[in-house]
């Protein structure tokens, strides 16, 4: 077998060197890129240097990056200003390949979804002859099936491209028992496959600071709003809770294919006390929710992501704030199972008594939800700080293993 050209000229000179190639990294206020940019730092603080490649996002100028080496290109983004869609993703993925072959000098790399970005990163890492991990926070190809009008085709490339990547990675990293049961389901067990787990910067959301200065009690519901999250069970739960509770609101602190026809809905239906805001940095997201009766999450049921646990769980137990989660599988239990709020069917009655109760303080599951409880599971199951030294451990395991087998 051919020696790698990049370990051949290595040696034991320098640290190795990881490129990570991503859509988003902060300071955009998105799961994807607070979880890349802990990897980046536990690589650095594992010894590597480590090279980022992204995009050119809203307020990245005046926002001075943790990592050393940030290298944007400008991408097209959608109305909402999200990296999404066919044209934004080969916007990014089609100059990502030549940045990757230019790339010098580059020993391992790093992978965020989509799976086109996957397929541009596994042939560059191919001709480059180094090992890549490949993130598998969720399984994009069980996502299309939630999305009406996406043409069978489509849906098939998806998957086979999902697999492929998958399959031939060095390491593949999962955030989660369900998503790590999913893809053993799809491309059998492996040891290539790590469940390293998911979480939040629990430094930006603490349980210490100010509370937004909102006025009166609200939700908050901060992230994605998609098909396969079903956000709308909120508006119908709400507007029920409206009529005994006038003074409450719900703030969407959100972006997502669903976000514009949902805020329509709202104006046209004439429910009152609903904003539709825009994104805000985590640390004021942080704030709102710390001064929130309750943080919101939910998942449509029946779509194929019951194994799904979104972090906005997580952005709520670390200020100190109860769940109200819509919706069953892994999210519904671990927080019934931990006493992290209400774990509650997807039907409007069920959450709108949620709501009630968190508006009225009465408990939410054996043991109680208090603030110090909330803080304290988080830190000691949903670091984000904890999970992304995992990942750095088997990105950088997986380049020794490489060097073993080519030496």
């Amino acid at each position: 077998m051919a020696r790698s050209r990049t370990a051949r000229r290595r040696g034991r000179t320098r640290p190795p060197h990881v490129v990570v190639a991503t859509r988003v990294y902060t300071p955009e206020p998105v799961a994807a890129a607070f979880r890349q940019e802990a990897l980046v730092l536990a690589l650095e603080r594992a010894g590597a240097e480590v090279t980022v490649l992204t995009t050119t996002a809203p307020g990245a100028g005046s926002v001075r990056s943790r990592a050393r080496k940030v290298s944007r290109w400008p991408v097209k983004r959608d109305s909402q200003g999200q990296v999404r869609g066919y044209v934004s993703y080969l916007s990014f993925d089609l100059p990502l390949a030549l940045r990757l072959l230019l790339q010098r000098p580059m020993d391992a790399l790093v992978l965020e979804p989509p799976p086109t970005t996957g397929m541009v990163g596994m042939v560059a890492a191919a001709i480059r002859r180094v090992p890549y991990t490949f993130y598998a926070a969720d399984v994009w190809s069980d996502a299309t099936e939630s999305v009406d009008g996406v043409p069978t085709l489509v849906r098939t490339v998806v998957r086979w491209a999902e697999k492929t990547v998958w399959k031939r990675a060095a390491r593949v990293l999962t955030i989660s028992p369900g998503v790590q049961h999913r893809l053993e389901e799809l491309i059998g067990s492996r040891p290539s496959l790590v469940m390293v787990g998911n979480g939040i910067d629990t430094d930006t959301f603490s349980d210490q600071g100010g509370t937004g200065g909102e006025q009166g009690p609200y939700f908050v519901y901060a992230g994605t709003v998609s098909e396969w999250q079903g956000a709308g069970v909120f508006v119908d739960a709400f507007a029920r809770v409206r009529a005994t509770h006038p003074t409450a609101r719900l703030l969407f602190f959100s972006e997502g294919s669903g976000r514009d026809a949902l805020e329509a809905r709202v104006r046209a239906e004439g429910i009152e006390g609903i904003e539709f805001r825009d994104k805000i940095p985590p640390a004021q997201v942080a704030a709102h929710l710390r001064g929130a009766a309750a943080g919101l999450s939910s998942i449509t049921p029946g779509q194929g992501y019951e194994f799904a646990l979104p972090t906005k769980i997580y952005a709520a137990t670390s200020t100190g704030t109860p769940v109200i989660h819509a919706g069953e599988g892994a999210a519904h239990d671990r927080i019934r199972d931990n006493a992290l709020g209400w774990a509650c069917d997807h039907d409007a009655e069920h959450v709108a008594e949620a709501m009630r109760a968190a508006l009225e303080g009465e408990g939410h599951g054996e043991g109680g939800a208090d603030p110090q409880h909330l803080r304290r599971w988080t830190l000691e199951n949903a670091s984000l700080g904890g999970c992304a030294m995992q990942g750095a451990e088997q990105v950088l395991a997986s380049l020794e293993e490489r060097s073993t087998r080519d030496g």
